[in-house]
């Protein structure tokens, strides 16, 4: 194994080497991967960076990739795409989008964490790979796990998306399906890894698959001309994101990659399964959980795992986080699309509404660079939407009949 990274504890610092586990056996406190900046600050330029293939791998040094590895699959690297009409409409003048609806490839930003939660999993010696999910997670393991010959088990929450079912069942998965809500999914399979030696890419993998977050914050700074946006809206289910894009933006800071600023941070939630949002309110940053009720099923933790870490960088960058109704999201989803054409899933919906409400409130200023996280695609939530959209009746192919049909069409439009 590769020595410029290493487990160590968030509240104790001891360090526990490099092995399956997410669990201080001192205090019990989450484990995260540490690296040696300093043997990382020959190689980790600009320059270099520039000559890489455009994907996730181009940050290897700030990875945890284990020496000698080769990359299969070119995961990230996704526009950030300049939003002048959403901003218009939401009262931002210098707004982007972060877009990881089109990542390869499962088109959402869980194929980052799987990537570089894979590459451990081969690594110490696994053979079959799984995770407890809410639907996009399931996607990006059942599809990598194919790819690179894994054996796939993947357990979920029985009410999730069909698009995400099918999504994870097309590639060859064993799928189980648990009468009960993430956070029981999630205590279940904790007690299976501990039966079978398997390699839960958020259980006992997730400190290294917590760390393919990252590249999301690495991307912005390159992409904005190596230097760091005024916020940061992003959705929140277990915390992970906002937490390692945080992360991502002190090791720049600390390599001298980019200027040091104070990033403010804002969370995105659903109001149906909002305990980060809440713990923020109220100034602290204990969580306490809530039983899940919301469309945005991919934010639908109650009991999230880095909840604190998230709440605390939130905090102390002097951002803010809120939350929005179920009626907020599908509004949000429909914003993003007509004005940008971008279909976000459910939690898109949420980060737009946040935002809105963010900019509204005078968190956020109009003048100043905000960056969106999008983080899956809506082809996955269609069914968010069902009913909306109704179909006209057709009309025969005559130019009389599409005559006809503006007509009506101009006429029930003026009246509206």
């Amino acid at each position: 194994m590769s020595e410029h990274y290493t487990l160590r504890c968030r509240e104790c610092n001891r360090d526990w080497g490099n092995r399956p586990g997410s669990i201080c056996e001192d205090c019990l406190a989450p484990l995260e991967v540490k690296y040696d900046l300093d043997a990382a600050r020959a190689s980790f330029t600009r320059e270099n960076i520039a000559r890489r293939p455009a994907s996730l791998w181009r940050y290897a040094e700030l990875l945890p990739i284990p020496a000698g590895y080769r990359p299969e699959i070119p995961v990230g690297m996704t526009p950030l795409v300049s939003s002048a009409r959403l901003g218009a409409q939401i009262g931002s003048r210098r707004l982007y989008i972060k877009n990881d609806a089109v990542n390869f490839p499962t088109l959402s930003f869980k194929d980052r964490v799987v990537a570089v939660a894979l590459t451990q999993a081969k690594a110490f010696g696994f053979q079959t790979v799984s995770c407890s999910s809410t639907g996009n997670l399931a996607n990006a393991v059942a599809a990598q796990a194919a790819r690179q010959g894994f054996d796939a088990w993947i357990f979920i929450p029985a009410d999730l998306e069909p698009a995400k079912i099918l999504g994870t069942q097309v590639f060859g998965a064993r799928l189980v399906r648990i009468a009960g809500n993430y956070d029981q999914v999630n205590r279940l399979c904790s007690q299976i890894g501990e039966r079978f030696h398997w390699g839960f890419v958020n259980i006992n993998l997730r400190p290294y698959y917590a760390e393919g977050s990252k590249t999301v914050g690495y991307e912005i700074a390159e992409q904005l001309g190596w230097h760091l946006p005024d916020n940061i809206v992003v959705p929140m289910a277990g915390g992970s994101l906002i937490t390692k894009i945080h992360k991502a933006f002190q090791e720049l800071i600390a390599l001298g990659i980019v200027e040091s600023k104070t990033v403010r941070f804002f969370g995105a939630q659903a109001t149906g399964c909002s305990p980060i949002s809440r713990a923020v309110k109220n100034g602290k940053d204990e969580i306490d959980p809530q039983k899940p009720s919301t469309i945005a099923r991919s934010l639908a933790i109650g009991n999230p795992a880095d909840g604190l870490y998230a709440s605390r960088a939130i905090r102390t960058s002097g951002g803010w986080s809120e939350d929005v109704s179920d009626e907020e999201i599908v509004a949000g989803m429909e914003l993003l699309a007509t004005s940008e054409g971008i279909f976000g899933e459910t939690a898109a919906g949420v980060t737009v509404g946040c935002a809105k409400a963010l900019i509204a409130q005078g968190r956020i200023q109009t003048d100043e660079e905000t960056v969106l996280c999008v983080t899956g695609n809506g082809l996955k939530t269609t069914d968010a939407l069902a009913g909306r959209y109704p179909l006209e009746d057709a009309i025969e192919p005559r130019l009389a009949a599409f005559e006809k049909f503006i007509g009506q069409t101009m006429a029930v439009s003026a009246v509206s």
